[in-house]
């Protein structure tokens, strides 16, 4: 009998943590796609991911155009990998473009417009930010500013027509799509369903159809199709009255390192809805909406929630136990933090609650 802990396990092997990839180019092909609202810890998400971690991993395949940040999937960020976007945003873009056709009703006859005037200034002078954006359009007597033109710009994307260009001073830049990715791979829907449960249930699986269809924005019915379409290219099995698709093979024995330091938007938290909470086998995590920005894993459970703190000289981690944590779990806890000073090349200090 498999058990919540035993899924949560397998899906840390699944999704790189306990089986990383060479690099950062390797962890965004294999998960499709990586959640990276927050960019400086959404890097983390992806280096923590290879097996020598380092910053310049992922800055050097977004400046290169190899991998791209763009709103994608769901109405907000993710890293994908260039080979990846057009079929995606084409797949995805029917249930996503209302939601920002919905925000943008206040300025919807000027859309077209707006939109014309983004591509066609990126064409000229491609990788400007945002801020840049909004001085050039204010320069022709359209001020759009703050979060309509972070919708504006979203809009863009998932139309295929800009994209993320390459970071200015560690600043998020736009492109147009086509300059960036000038030889896309395109599928039909039906080509692209099957891909996508492949892809997604091989590098998140154990996994739901429910899970797919809130990642992806996508209904039950289409991810069923894809699931049919894959064929024996994927397994599952029956567990807790639902069933759980994931690539070939058995579960996996063991997972090392046993702690993580991530952010709540992590895809071991945000990559899944109807069966997220195999992270918590106890019940001991509120139910609630997230007061942490942050949680700490041991041996794929949340076991507490943690706020990370970046100065000059050390980056510190307040640690919020869920339920008091043995000696083996602190241990663990401390290592995954200093991986992640490592990787920033400052010290780690780690706080926990009522120590």
């Amino acid at each position: 009998m498999i058990s919540d802990r035993d899924l949560a396990r397998w899906r840390l092997h699944s999704q790189r943590l306990a089986a990383p990839a060479a690099t950062a180019e390797d962890v965004v092909r294999t998960l499709a796609a990586v959640q990276a609202e927050n960019a400086s810890q959404s890097a983390w998400a992806v280096a923590t991911r290879t097996s020598s971690p380092r910053q310049g991993d992922l800055a050097d395949a977004l400046t290169e155009g190899r991998i791209l940040r763009i709103h994608v999937l769901r109405s907000t960020w993710h890293y994908v990998h260039a080979d990846d976007a057009l079929w995606l945003q084409e797949l995805t873009a029917p249930r996503v473009m209302p939601i920002f056709e919905q925000q943008l009703r206040p300025i919807a006859n000027r859309l077209g417009m707006l939109g014309d005037a983004v591509e066609t200034m990126l064409a000229d002078s491609p990788d400007r930010t945002r801020g840049d954006i909004a001085d050039a359009l204010a320069e022709r007597g359209e001020q759009v500013t703050g979060q309509q033109l972070m919708l504006l710009l979203g809009r863009l994307e998932v139309q295929g027509r800009i994209c993320s260009g390459a970071p200015r001073d560690g600043e998020h830049t736009y492109a147009r799509f086509a300059d960036r990715v000038p030889a896309p791979r395109r599928l039909d829907r039906d080509e692209a369903l099957a891909e996508l449960a492949l892809r997604y249930f091989t590098s998140h699986g154990p996994a739901t159809d429910r899970d797919l269809a809130y990642w992806a924005t996508l209904t039950v019915t289409d991810v069923r199709r894809g699931i049919a379409a894959a064929g024996d290219r994927l397994a599952s099995f029956e567990h807790d009255g639902r069933t759980f698709w994931h690539a070939p093979g058995e579960a996996p024995a063991s997972a090392a390192p046993a702690g993580h330091l991530l952010q709540v938007l992590d895809e071991m938290y945000r990559g899944y809805q109807d069966s997220r909470w195999v992270v918590d086998a106890d019940g001991v995590v509120p139910r609630a909406r997230e007061t942490a920005i942050g949680m700490a894993l041991v041996d794929g459970q949340l076991v507490a929630g943690m706020k990370r703190t970046v100065t000059a000289k050390a980056v510190a981690f307040a640690v919020h136990p869920h339920r008091p944590l043995s000696p083996r779990e602190i241990r663990a806890i401390q290592d995954a933090a200093d991986r992640y000073g490592e990787f920033l090349g400052l010290e780690a200090k780690v706080r926990l609650d009522g120590s």
